[in-house]
């Protein structure tokens, strides 16, 4: 039964229904509203926008007091089939995370977390992605609880343009040492990759790729600048594209026919 005058607030993310992270967010949001935790079965880390199209979807409920269901697609699979199948209603909130790394600067093309809040924006919910820098599950998480809580709630009370999904990262320090937060910029950056030899099989070679996150140039008011200086980053990110400034530079290449 939902409670009518609380907020309906959907969790997803991308490293799975058994993270630290996804359980210190819907606890969290059990403060707040009606709580749905719609998740992966196992690691999604690094799927983008991936949606399963060559395979069936299987949700199953584990926990029916607590409303959370574990989905064996990708964290936008989760978004798609928790609105259109297990949600009575539109959420008034989706979030992603806690993820367990960082998803500043380029990362944001490549993550699993971010992708589930920008679809939860794809499908006209205020959404926001949460991740810390820190890639160990064992991270504690609790003292971010408060600004989670805080953050929520503004965004359920005044909501972010249509089309805006709010992406924040947590600085890996002591929480006593951050110093606020910072509305940034996406920071620049890159991945080293690094592709290590497993085994040739006649024709076939087999590779795992790992890497390293390269921080490119850290300008103040990016999110990497604030990261790099204990600041809790959000950065406003859309689902449009379009690099409206290059629009007139690239008017040489239109002709009408």
């Amino acid at each position: 039964m939902i409670q009518k005058n609380k907020p309906l607030i959907l969790v997803v993310n991308d490293d799975g229904i058994d993270s630290n992270g996804i359980k210190v967010l819907s606890d969290t949001m059990r403060d707040i509203g009606e709580v749905f935790v719609v998740a992966p079965e196992s690691d999604r880390s690094g799927v983008s926008h991936a949606m399963t199209l060559d395979a069936d979807i299987y949700i199953n409920n584990v926990n029916e007091e607590k409303n959370e269901f574990v989905c064996s697609g990708t964290p936008v699979d989760c978004v798609k089939l928790a609105v259109n199948k297990i949600l009575p209603k539109l959420p008034d909130l989706c979030v992603s995370g806690v993820n367990h790394g960082s998803n500043h600067s380029i990362n944001v093309l490549y993550s699993g977390t971010v992708h589930g809040a920008i679809e939860g924006t794809i499908q006209g919910i205020p959404s926001i992605s949460f991740s810390h820098l820190s890639y160990s599950d064992d991270t504690d998480l609790n003292p971010f609880k408060e600004v989670i809580k805080n953050l929520s709630i503004q965004v359920i009370n005044n909501k972010p343009p249509k089309g805006m999904t709010l992406n924040v990262n947590f600085p890996d320090v002591p929480f006593h040492q951050i110093k606020g937060l910072k509305i940034c910029k996406q920071g620049n950056g890159y991945w080293k990759e690094d592709f290590k030899f497993k085994k040739h099989n006649a024709k076939t070679s087999y590779y795992s790729i790992t890497g390293e996150f390269k921080t490119g140039e850290i300008t103040p008011g990016t999110d990497s600048w604030a990261l790099a200086n204990n600041f809790i980053s959000i950065v406003p990110i859309t689902i449009d594209f379009t690099a409206y400034d290059r629009l007139n530079v690239l008017k040489y290449l239109a002709y009408d026919f």
